[in-house]
Order: C-alpha cells, then structure tokens, then sequence
C-alpha cells in the first residue's frame, strides 16, 4: 500500500509523485481558484510585472477585451438584442451595461472634442448688437432684429448638421430677440408709456449681468438676496464674475465653451439616465418589470446613441483628413446616422416591451418629448455650469 504524505503547504502528495496543490499565502488553506474559499484573498497581488496590472484594469474597469467586439455591433445593428440577452441570463459574453455606457459616453465626447471646431464661426454667446443696442425707434429695433436673425438663420443653413452648433445659434436668437425686447421696452418707457414692472433678481443682458435691473457689480450692486446667509451671496457674486469674464474669454475663443460644455455631457446624461428608467416604468407599469430592467433598457439605449455619436464624429473626422473630395459619400453617412437613431429606438422598445406598434408609437412619441424637455433643461444647466467653471 502506497503512503501518502501531506505537505506543510496544505497540498497531498501521492507516491506517484502528483504535484502538491498550493496553498494561499494568507491562511494556507489549499487553493482551488483565483481567490481561496476559506479567507477570499485573490491570488494575483500587486508585485508581478506592470503590463500583467494593466491587463487586469483594462478588463474590470473598461472591459477592454473580447466581449468589446460581441458586443458593440450587436448594439448598433440590433435594436433591443443586448437587454433581451442580459435578462436571459445571457450576461458573461457581453459587456456590462454600466461598464459599456460609461466607456462610450467617455470616448464619444472626448473624440467631440477633437473633431468639432467653432472657429470662425463669429457667434456672439452673450447676444450682443451694436444696431439694436443703438436703435432710436422701435421700426429701427424690429428691422436689426430682422436682419440678426436672417444672419443666423444663413449661418445656420452654412453649417448644415454640424453637432453642437444649432445650441450655440439657438442661443444667440434668444438672446438677440431678448436684447430687442429689452430696448422696445427703453424706447417706451423714454416716451412716457408705462412699461411693466421690473423683474427682480438676477437677469444675463446683452453685455452684462444684472441684478434688480442695474448691471451686477460686486461692490457697488452685488447679489444680494436676503434669505441666504452671507457666504451664500459671496458665494454666488464669485460665480457671477467668473461667468462673465468666460463669456469674454468664449467670445474671443467660442471651442472654450465647447470644450467646457462637451466635458460635462456624460456627467449630464448619467444623472438623467435613471429618471428615463423611471419614465419607462410608468409608461409600462402593466408589465410588471422591475425598475433595474428599465434601467438595463435605458443604458443600453444612451449607450447606442453615444454609439452612433461617435461614428458620427469619426467620419466628420475621416472626411476632413483624407478624403475631402468625397464630400456626398460622407454627408450620406451621417444622414443615415441620423436617421437610423430616432428609428432604433423605436425599434427597440417595440422589440424589448412587445407591445403593438399603435400603443408604441403613442408611447414613444410621449417619452421621446418629455425626455427632450429633459435634455434642453440638461443642456442648458450644462452650458451655465461650463461658462461658471471652465
């Protein structure tokens, strides 16, 4: 009868002279996996070789390895194909939901960055015009108010579907037709109309900041509002002159504001994420989904759309860069892109909820407004915070 011994590392060695099993170099119980049963302490420390490290972060935080090309072209061709997957229990071939939104929402608009370019582009971020701000009569406001906006609107046809620039143009139109209002208001008022009262509080005019209808000054006019405690107000008047100074740095250089603005997308699109789940769970409440599947619906959805935004913005970027003369080819591109968005969606939450195409459409239509009144109030957070902290 063969003896059998057992080895101080915990592993049984046989007469047939079988390896000993290792141990865990914490408790010393055998181990039978990457991390031992008994304490849990993994076996890979942080002393091996740098590239080893490298490799294990790319694949837990970023999941940069095979499952990267499983699973971006099912989200793009697909509508719907990964959340039916993942509640399955079709889970370990593909990304994470989390993991894949985080990373493309990233990268998108990092590559945005780089690719759009407002150089050039003359647009006035504060709405300022030297015409309607000098205008004698109303006849001479309303006709530089035309003329203003005729200028946008020509700036605007020239730019074509550039991403980006129809926020910066829609805000230079509101501006100017507020600045237009505001001197009608003058022009009235001089001549013994009696306008209507002024509002209080804190007002962006065409070249300055205002507060209780004066220009904001931090000593002469600061903000001052009486149910906020003092390092509240002094608070707001450091915000209110860092805003300023950036409108003037944004109107010498407008790819600061884009810069700025760009950066603070993902984070904007984080938060409103789970109040699009919430959404999808009132709109579909009959069907008795948990709340975590709407959420798995909606990161894949923004993730596709982050998605489609960078294939966007690598062809704008392809077609700058060596091949300008095929300008058709690529504006075909990213018509289809653009199109192919708005339908898989569609696509997907018919597929992913079943429903028929009438109730669909109706709540699509329905989500697909309220979320935008949702983005435009994103959007336009994100513009004020990028010209306070860029």
């Amino acid at each position: 009868m063969s003896e059998t011994s057992t080895g101080s590392d915990g592993g049984t060695a046989g007469s047939a002279g079988a390896a000993p099993r290792p141990a865990c170099q914490n408790c010393g119980a055998p181990l039978l996996g990457e991390h031992c049963y008994a304490c849990g302490q993994p076996v890979k420390g942080l002393v091996r070789h740098f590239t080893s490290i490298m490799g294990d972060f790319l694949d837990s935080v970023l999941n940069i390895d095979a499952r990267v090309f499983r699973t971006l072209w099912p989200l793009f061709s697909k509508p719907g194909y990964l959340s039916l997957e993942y509640f399955e229990g079709h889970r370990i071939r593909f990304v994470s939901p989390v993991r894949l939104f985080v990373f493309l929402s990233i990268v998108t608009f990092f590559v945005a960055q780089f690719t759009l370019d407002f150089e050039g582009g003359n647009v006035q971020l504060n709405g300022g015009d030297e015409g309607i701000r000098n205008a004698k009569t109303v006849q001479q406001v309303e006709a530089r108010r035309k003329e203003a906006l005729g200028e946008l609107t020509r700036a605007r046809r020239d730019a074509g579907d550039t991403p980006g620039v129809g926020i910066g143009l829609d805000a230079a139109a509101t501006a100017i037709g507020a600045q237009a209002d505001r001197r009608i208001a003058e022009i009235r008022e001089a001549r013994g109309e009696k306008p209507g009262d002024p509002a209080i509080g804190v007002q962006v005019d065409d070249d300055e900041i205002s507060f209780n209808g004066r220009p904001w000054d931090p000593v002469t006019n600061p903000i001052a509002i009486g149910w906020l405690p003092a390092f509240a107000n002094h608070k707001l008047n450091e915000l209110a002159g860092k805003f300023r100074d950036n409108i003037h740095r944004g109107e010498r250089d407008p790819n600061l504001i884009k810069d700025a603005a760009l950066s603070t997308v993902p984070s904007t699109l984080f938060v409103l994420l789970p109040v699009f789940a919430l959404m999808l769970k009132f709109a579909y409440a009959f069907k008795r989904r948990l709340y975590m599947e709407h959420l798995i619906v909606a990161l894949h959805s923004h993730a596709f759309l982050c998605l489609a935004l960078l294939a966007m913005f690598l062809t704008m970027a392809v077609q700058d860069a060596v091949a300008p003369h095929l300008h058709g080819l690529f504006k075909a591109v990213e018509t289809g892109l653009w199109i192919w968005m708005p339908v898989y969606l569609l696509l997907m939450q018919k597929r992913v909820y079943g429903q028929g195409w009438t109730l669909t459409l109706l709540k699509y239509f329905a989500l697909g407004m309220c979320y935008a009144v949702l983005l435009s109030l994103g959007a336009a957070f994100t513009m004020l915070a990028s010209l306070v902290w860029m």
